[in-house]
C-alpha cells in the first residue's frame, strides 16, 4: 500500500463512519470542517462531529469560515488526495486541481439522481424504491463530476431518514476503502453523468416541514418519515404546533375534510386525507416532550373531543 497523505472534509455525523475507517487504514493529515457553532440561548459552542473525531485521534483540524478564499493552509500542508463526505461548502477550482490523486466526494445517492444537500431526506419524500452511494471526482458544479464507483440499497417500507442515514454511512465507509486502492493506481474507469437524467435534493426549507393533508396518504407517509428524525414534519391543531414523528398508512374511507381527525384508535388517531386515511402513531406538542399517541390519549378524559378537529 502506498503511503499517500490525506485530507479529509466532512461535518455531520454521516461524515464520521468513512473518516474512521479511512483513519484506521491511511494517514489523515488533516480534518477540514464547518465552523463551530453557537446553539441556544446560552449560545453554547459546539463542535461538529468530524472535529469532535479528529480532536480525540490528535488529527489537525482546520475550520476555514469562506473555503473558496481561505483554502492556502490546507495547500501548504501538501496533500495526495483530498476526500470530501457531506462538507457543506463549495470547493474552490484551485483547491480541487491541487492534489495528484484528485478531490473525490462520497455522495449519499446514485448520481445523477439527487444532487444537492438532502439526498437522504428526498429519496424517502420523493418515494424512491432504492439509493445508494457515489464515490465520484468533484468538479467545480455540485456532485456533477465524473463517477468512479457506486453500490445501491432498497429502500424499505419502514425506513426513515435515521435509519436510512446509518445504512448509507456504513455504505459509503465500505465503499471508500473498496476504491481508493484503485484510484491512487489509477486502475478505475470515469464515467461521466447523464445530465439528462440529473434530478435535485436541495436542503429541505422551513415550507417543505409543513404537512399538507390535502395529499395522498403514501405522499403524506414518506413526507413524515423523511423528515425524522430531523428536521421533523409539523402541522397545526388548536393553534398550537404539532411535530409529527412517526405515521402509518390506513384504510378508512369516511367522508371528511382533508386534515380532519376521523378515528381514534387506542394507541393512535386517524386523519383524513386526499384519497384516505394517514394513522398518526408517534407526535410531540408544542412546549411538550415528544410521546407516543397512546400516552398523548391517556392524557386527554373525552377522547371524543379530538373527532373533527382539523389539522391545518
Amino acid at each position: 500500500m502506498k503511503k499517500i497523505k490525506i485530507v479529509y472534509m466532512g461535518t455531520p455525523d454521516f461524515s464520521v463512519g468513512p473518516l474512521e475507517k479511512l483513519n484506521n487504514e491511511y494517514d489523515i493529515i488533516a480534518v477540514v470542517t464547518q465552523p463551530d457553532k453557537e446553539i441556544g440561548r446560552k449560545k453554547e459552542i459546539r463542535f461538529s462531529p468530524v472535529k469532535e473525531f479528529a480532536l480525540k485521534h490528535n488529527i489537525k483540524v482546520l475550520q476555514p469560515i469562506k473555503i473558496r478564499n481561505d483554502y492556502k493552509e490546507i495547500i501548504d500542508l501538501n496533500p495526495d488526495i483530498i476526500i470530501t463526505c457531506a462538507y457543506g461548502q463549495i470547493i474552490p477550482k484551485e483547491l480541487l486541481d491541487y492534489p495528484k490523486y484528485g478531490c473525490i466526494n462520497i455522495h449519499a445517492s446514485l448520481l445523477p439522481k439527487l444532487r444537492g444537500g438532502a439526498p437522504i431526506h428526498k429519496a424517502i419524500i420523493d418515494g424512491y424504491d432504492k439509493t445508494g452511494v457515489t464515490i465520484m471526482y468533484m468538479d467545480e458544479k455540485m456532485d456533477s463530476g465524473d463517477i468512479i464507483y457506486q453500490e445501491e440499497i432498497k429502500i424499505e417500507d419502514d425506513d426513515n431518514v435515521g435509519t436510512l442515514f446509518d445504512k448509507l454511512s456504513v455504505l459509503g465507509s465500505n465503499m471508500i476503502i473498496k476504491v481508493l486502492p484503485d484510484i491512487i493506481n489509477n486502475n478505475i474507469t470515469r464515467t461521466k453523468q447523464d445530465e439528462s437524467e440529473v434530478t435535485y435534493a436541495y436542503n429541505i426549507t422551513r415550507e417543505e416541514e409543513k404537512i399538507d393533508f390535502n395529499k395522498t396518504t403514501k405522499d403524506i407517509y414518506n413526507q413524515i418519515r423523511g423528515l425524522n428524525p430531523w428536521p421533523v414534519g409539523y402541522a397545526n391543531l388548536d393553534d398550537k404546533k404539532i411535530k409529527i414523528y412517526s405515521s402509518k398508512i390506513g384504510n378508512s374511507s369516511k367522508n371528511a375534510s382533508v386534515g380532519e381527525i376521523i378515528n381514534i384508535y387506542n394507541d393512535s388517531i386517524g386523519v383524513k386525507t386526499l384519497d384516505g386515511e394517514i394513522i398518526i402513531t408517534e407526535l410531540q406538542i408544542e412546549g411538550k416532550k415528544k410521546m407516543n399517541v397512546r400516552d398523548y390519549l391517556n392524557g386527554i378524559k373525552d377522547k371524543t373531543e379530538l373527532l373533527g378537529k382539523r389539522f391545518k
